[in-house]
């Protein structure tokens, strides 16, 4: 045998396989298991997911019709179309407003407390009772420039009405301080500074007892008004 033939016989025998040999088979892999409680549980998070975003979405496209504040309006004030206007908002159901269609409910009675521009109209911030109660009169009473208060005075606030003797019927030989009399009163209606003089009207609310001996300090000019505290000491 010659050398060459030898050489193919070897590489036939322990080199690559046989031309007829057969293709080689890839190897096998194992389908993965499915777990049955996992694509439940994928499944009802991406319903509840959907329920959440549809509920949303509905929350957020439905809007209600409410009157709100467009001007400042004090307490005691009667209330007019110039103060009110309407807005379209996403109103919570625990929020208590005026809705636009009961607009004219609200016309003509007072502000039962201080509103503000741009906040929304609550049913319990108006009311249809008069500043001035059954069994009360009205003094008014002018202020100088200096002895208006720099707090503005607002119906419905309390007052204390001074009595301050003149200073020629004083009594200076006195040891001890005289507590001077006083008399509650509630502020009705403030006007402007008169022009020129600067003066205030004040219209006070007071015990109709009182009436007459309020009037009489205004017109003796010894009557003094004095803002008390929200607690009213």
């Amino acid at each position: 045998m010659s050398k060459t033939k030898e050489r193919v016989s070897a590489a036939g025998a322990h080199g690559t396989p046989a031309q007829g040999a057969g293709p080689v088979a890839p190897p096998r892999v194992s389908a993965r298991r499915r777990r049955p409680g996992v694509i439940a549980l994928s499944l009802a998070l991406i319903a509840a997911g959907g329920a959440g975003v549809a509920v949303l979405v509905l929350q957020v496209g439905h809007r209600t019709q409410v009157v709100t504040v467009v001007r400042d309006v004090q307490v005691g004030q009667v209330l007019t179309e110039r103060d009110l206007g309407r807005a379209s908002v996403a109103l919570d159901p625990a929020v208590k407003a005026v809705r636009a269609d009961d607009l004219d409910s609200v016309l003509g009675k007072r502000a039962a407390v201080e509103l503000r521009p741009g906040s929304l109209l609550a049913p319990s911030q108006v009311t249809s009772d008069s500043l001035v109660r059954p069994g009360e009169q009205v003094v008014p009473i002018g202020l100088k420039p200096e002895q208006v208060p720099a707090s503005a005075l607002v119906p419905g606030q309390k007052v204390r009405l001074v009595h301050v003797p003149a200073q020629d019927t004083a009594d200076t030989g006195r040891t001890s301080p005289v507590v001077p009399q006083t008399l509650a009163g509630r502020v009705v209606k403030a006007s402007n500074a008169a022009p020129g003089t600067g003066v205030v009207v004040v219209d006070v609310a007071t015990a109709a007892n009182d009436g007459p001996t309020v009037a009489a300090w205004v017109a003796a000019d010894m009557l003094r008004l004095v803002l008390t505290s929200p607690d009213g000491s």
